[in-house]
């Protein structure tokens, strides 16, 4: 099941990005030359299995990458790319409100692994000085970044093991 399930979010990351545009990516610009900046293009929904998932693209190297997100975590992400700031705080906001309260500010987040399908992510943060990287999900990471207007970064070893989930033979699926 998982094999299959990540055939699907590949096919629905080339698809995504290839409406956006983009064009098939070249490879990584070699060894050491990770992470990367990578924005995200767009939330959708996985028409196979209606599961929202989150698009995002290297600005480097233009690969793509898909991560399937809950429906929740797909809302915070939308309503930070659309701009839309709610009545009253949201969690990510909150989040956001707390740590400025506290005197520490979000400087970046980092997409660091892929295994067994699933995204694993850190928060880089800065407080009096220190640094702190905390674990998170990548949703929230990302929901997160563009609140705060920070950079999200890719490992490219998270790209490399995304691009073998990607369909072969140039072939364009569709839905």
């Amino acid at each position: 099941m998982r094999g299959a399930r990540a055939r699907t979010l590949a096919t629905v990351t080339l698809v995504g990005l290839m409406s956006l545009g983009a064009t098939e990516p070249p490879k990584a610009g070699g060894p050491g030359v990770s992470p990367q900046e990578a924005e995200v293009t767009a939330v959708v929904l996985d028409p196979s299995t209606r599961q929202p998932v989150v698009l995002l693209q290297g600005k480097r190297d233009r690969r793509p990458l898909a991560m399937a997100i809950g429906q929740f975590e797909a809302n915070g992400i939308a309503i930070a790319l659309q701009g839309v700031t709610p009545p009253r705080p949201l969690t990510h906001d909150l989040f956001l409100n707390v740590l400025g309260d506290l005197r520490a500010s979000l400087k970046r987040i980092v997409v660091t692994d892929l295994r067994d399908d699933v995204y694993y992510a850190q928060l880089h943060l800065e407080t009096a000085g220190a640094r702190l990287t905390i674990d998170s999900r990548p949703s929230d990471a990302i929901a997160l970044a563009l609140r705060a207007r920070v950079p999200i970064l890719v490992e490219d070893r998270v790209f490399d093991k995304a691009d073998r989930l990607l369909p072969k033979g140039g072939a364009t699926p569709t839905f």
